[in-house]
């Protein structure tokens, strides 16, 4: 943490401000799949807005949460995402609370991520194959989920 958002952090304690990654535990897999997601539309340096709403609406089905809960879970996300040294800690959560299927099911949700925005950018493509590799998802049920996607988006 840098010495700028240690100071930041202990006037918003001494002020009572609350901190709203608080609110996730560590090892929330909603959190750590939404900070993968977070991880995935900034990866190329620039979050369109296109991205933003799509992570908020894919969030949301996926977790079955209503707005607020979704607008709380993208600030707690960004948060975590930006305080990350690498992607181990989420994808360590994931892999201790989800079965294969449902760890496919997030290399899903963050292709719908890379999509949004209806280009795949190189960087995007390389956290993708990062991600699956660190939740045990074969390369070939990726790049099948990536095919399936982008064929849905194309539908759209």
């Amino acid at each position: 943490m840098s010495l700028f958002k240690s100071i930041s952090r202990f006037i918003e304690d001494l002020s009572g401000a609350e901190h709203e990654e608080e609110a996730y535990a560590a090892d929330d897999e909603q959190l750590a799949a939404a900070a993968l997601a977070f991880h995935v539309i900034a990866v190329d340096g620039i979050v369109e807005e296109t991205e933003k709403d799509r992570m908020k609406v894919v969030l949301a089905q996926r977790f079955s949460l209503h707005e607020q809960e979704t607008e709380e879970l993208v600030a707690a996300a960004r948060a975590r995402s930006l305080e990350a040294v690498d992607l181990y800690a989420f994808t360590s959560v994931l892999n201790r609370k989800l079965d294969a299927d449902g760890r496919a099911r997030i290399v899903e949700m963050l292709w719908e991520m890379v999509f949004a925005d209806g280009t795949v950018h190189e960087f995007e493509d390389n956290a993708l194959w990062r991600i699956a590799e660190l939740l045990h998802v074969p390369a070939r049920e990726r790049i099948r989920l990536r095919k399936q996607v982008e064929r849905q988006q194309g539908e759209e």
